[in-house]
């Protein structure tokens, strides 16, 4: 089995604008398919919610800036380890994601070992 991290990436407007009724069943919907990926061994280790602010130290000149990437829309909210047979079957997972149905994305990275 090979090791990956999905890393989630929305924006974050688009949760500040959900009803607490909308609110309690996305966190629903994340509860039951991060159940399923641990109940079928997929889970490694779960990540923490990432704070939408942040610096970024950049170059020789170790300059700073607000960050994460204060000019895109998206910016990532968190992220999880898994493991699967390959990328094939890591993307097929990835696929049943919460975020996606709020426009967002998982980003699917192999670990190096």
């Amino acid at each position: 089995m090979a090791k990956f991290m999905y890393l989630f990436r929305s924006n974050p407007a688009a949760y500040q604008s959900m009803s607490p009724e909308q609110m309690q069943q996305t966190m629903k919907k994340w509860m039951d398919w991060k159940g399923a990926l641990e109940m079928n061994g997929h889970l490694k280790q779960l990540g923490e919610r990432l704070d939408g602010t942040g610096k970024v130290v950049r170059g020789k000149a170790k300059s700073v800036t607000d960050g994460p990437f204060v000019e895109v829309k998206d910016s990532i909210q968190g992220h999880m380890f898994v493991e699967a047979g390959d990328m094939a079957q890591a993307v097929e997972l990835a696929k049943g994601c919460p975020i996606l149905e709020s426009d967002g994305s998982v980003e699917i990275r192999a670990i190096i070992s």
